[in-house]
């Protein structure tokens, strides 16, 4: 069963990737900086890390990609610039949007999950 569950994401990963070009991580990032009654849109690195269960290094990585396509953007925390807050940018929330408005064919096996 769980060959087959990891079989179903890499399938609807690869179905956004073709349509939207972005991946799960990118999605989930952009999706949470997106999310209402939080500070205005933006979220530490390790904030975002707790939110998804991904390690710091991966959190880093996938912010990095993000950022080079110019979906999300940073800025130093006032209080401790060792602190960096990311948010989304006009461009990210236009891939939101047409993440939104051009759906992915879910996996059968997915949709019994829901």
């Amino acid at each position: 069963m769980m060959k087959d569950v990891l079989m179903a994401f890499n399938e609807f990963e690869k179905s956004l990737i073709r349509v939207h070009s972005l991946s799960l991580n990118e999605a989930m990032v952009l999706c949470l900086l997106e999310e209402k009654g939080k500070a205005p849109g933006r979220l530490s690195a390790s904030a975002i890390a707790e939110k998804t269960g991904f390690t710091a290094s991966h959190t880093s990585k996938v912010l990095r990609s993000a950022e080079s396509r110019k979906w999300i953007s940073r800025s130093l925390c006032p209080q401790d610039r060792r602190k960096m807050y990311f948010e989304l940018t006009s461009e990210g929330r236009n891939k939101l949007g047409q993440l939104k408005n051009t759906p992915v064919e879910i996996p059968e096996l997915l949709k019994k999950l829901f």
